[in-house]
């Protein structure tokens, strides 16, 4: 097969689906799109996408109706991510992990009209179905293994989605809402960002300027599909630039530099801590056998930048800043001069300004919340899914109120100081304590609790719960750790629990977890990871 000319960078003014069929018309045998393995030239995938429209079309699927996505990296989730784009569906991605109350929250709160999961996403949707009246039918991406099902109508993807389907004309605006994005919800209960086609484009194409993508690049990660970064600036990232991205099943440290091999990659994408797993493991001659030049791979302290350079010859990018509802709010281009302490300079379609309480610029050098309002349309979200409240609320003094703080270095680049202090960050995951608080208290032993932040040997945090238990009641640590790992997503998992008998409350009844978090891992905390009951971050982590 003769390779394809490199294709000019398309303009992103159009809608997704309109993207991929330029690509595909002007170079169709082009490689692709990557996913476990399996791969797509632009041609096929556009095919692909007609077919997955035509399937959910003939469902009963138009314009903005709902579909709700509970599936790890695979390629189904790439066919699914550019035919619903095409048929003008909402997607709504959500992490493969979620279970229990808190995939209950997202599949109701987002009105999804239908689910498409893989057999682990069956069977934590399934006890929650019969009180989801609004999800018509499941779509299952594996085979069905004939067993009982009392939910709504259950069929099997390939059967919906069949080789040779003729999609329907639909009119699709860049303006369009491509995607429905759920926060992990550190002030609440998660909230849906209404993400547009244009704002997918707008988040690529600043890394792509940033980042200097060209026609012979190639991008690898293990970063997931569900996530606002895999989708809006990874894959997007390809589709524009019209180059081959691979997305990895799952990320395994002992294996990465040799699927950085097989793959030709690039260019890299991933999170610190996924760096921090890479130089734990043995040098080897690997280490300098791929091709890849930049890691963007925030974040990462300056000596680690520096290690994870020395030993892979891989330049760190983490000159970035950014969140669902604007990604991103920073950035230093790599060929600029940056600074490694920071998180980038605003974006140049943003006004970024560091704020105190009372809306107030603070002086370079002091903290402030990072908020911002764009210069031009589509430059962040459209809002909060059917939360018009919140939606105000988060512009408070005009100004969209990240609820991150930072300051102004010295080289004028942001430096991120610190989350909402009851936020929580594990395994590439922000973690709403709220959230996992209220799934923890329905255990029927457990009165009352207060999870918090321990410092960590990988770069983000692990999680430290403190229960109250009911009075009579008791629980061992194979107790507590059963149940975590039936009810709480393995990236929320606290590693250390201790029993209090209260907890330390102020004079209007609210927790002082700065009280908590200056107590740390004492000597009555059992450490479930020590005692062999949860796994070892040492493992690999689970995109």
């Amino acid at each position: 097969m003769t390779p394809a000319p490199p294709a000019p960078k398309l303009a992103p003014t159009h809608a997704i689906g309109a993207m991929l069929a330029e690509q595909a018309s002007t170079r169709p045998d082009a490689r692709f799109c990557h996913a476990a393995g399996v791969g797509y030239t632009f041609a096929e995938m556009h095919r692909r996408a007609d077919e997955v429209a035509a399937g959910f079309a003939a469902l009963g699927v138009s314009k903005g109706d709902r579909v709700a996505l509970l599936i790890p990296n695979r390629p189904e989730m790439l066919e699914l991510f550019f035919g619903l784009a095409r048929l003008g569906a909402v997607q709504v991605p959500l992490n493969a992990a979620l279970k229990g109350m808190f995939l209950h929250h997202q599949l109701a709160q987002s009105e999804a009209d239908i689910l498409v999961a893989d057999a682990a996403g069956i069977a934590s949707a399934e006890p929650l179905l019969e009180d989801l009246a609004g999800v018509r039918a499941v779509v299952a991406i594996d085979p069905l293994d004939g067993g009982e099902w009392s939910g709504p109508e259950l069929l099997e993807y390939r059967a919906v989605t069949p080789s040779g389907g003729v999609p329907p004309e639909v009119e699709i605006a860049a303006s369009d809402t491509m995607s429905i994005v759920y926060t992990s919800g550190t002030t609440g209960l998660p909230k849906g960002c209404v993400l547009s086609h244009a704002y997918y484009a707008r988040s690529a194409s600043r890394h792509i300027e940033a980042l200097e993508i060209g026609a012979e690049d190639s991008l690898f990660t293990a970063m997931p599909l569900f996530h606002g970064g895999g989708r809006m600036v990874i894959l997007t990232s390809a589709l524009i630039v019209g180059i081959p991205v691979h997305f990895e099943a799952r990320f395994t440290a002992s294996g990465y530099l040799q699927r950085l091999v097989e793959t030709d990659a690039s260019i890299v994408f991933a999170v610190g801590a996924m760096g921090i797993a890479l130089l734990a493991t043995a040098p080897g001659p690997l280490d300098r056998a791929h091709r890849v030049h930049t890691a963007m791979i925030a974040p990462m302290s300056p000596v680690d930048q520096q290690r994870f350079q020395e030993r892979f010859g891989i330049e760190p990018w983490v000159s970035v800043f950014g969140q669902t509802e604007c990604m991103p709010i920073c950035l230093t281009p790599k060929t600029d001069q940056r600074d490694n302490a920071g998180c980038g300079r605003p974006a140049p379609d943003l006004e970024v300004a560091l704020l105190d309480d009372d809306g107030q610029r603070v002086a370079d050098g002091q903290i402030g919340e990072i908020c911002l309002r764009p210069r031009e349309p589509h430059a962040m979200f459209d809002g909060y899914w059917k939360q018009p409240q919140a939606t105000v609320g988060a512009f408070e003094h005009l100004w969209y109120h990240s609820g991150d703080f930072g300051r102004v270095l010295p080289s004028g680049e942001i430096g991120f100081v610190d989350r909402r202090k009851d936020a929580l960050r594990r395994r590439g995951e922000n973690v709403s304590s709220l959230q996992l608080e209220a799934g923890i208290r329905t255990h029927s032993s457990i009165a009352d609790v207060a999870v918090h932040a321990v410092p960590s040997d990988l770069s983000e945090d692990d999680i430290k719960a403190c229960l109250v238990l009911v009075a009579g009641a008791d629980l061992s640590p194979a107790d507590v750790a059963a149940f975590f790992q039936e009810n709480v997503p393995s990236y929320a998992l606290p590693r250390y629990v201790e029993v209090l008998e209260e907890l330390p409350v102020n004079a209007v009844n609210r927790v002082m977890k700065h009280v908590l978090r200056d107590r740390g891992v004492t000597e009555g905390t059992w450490d479930l990871q020590a005692l062999g009951l949860i796994a070892s971050r040492k493992r690999p982590i689970s995109a």
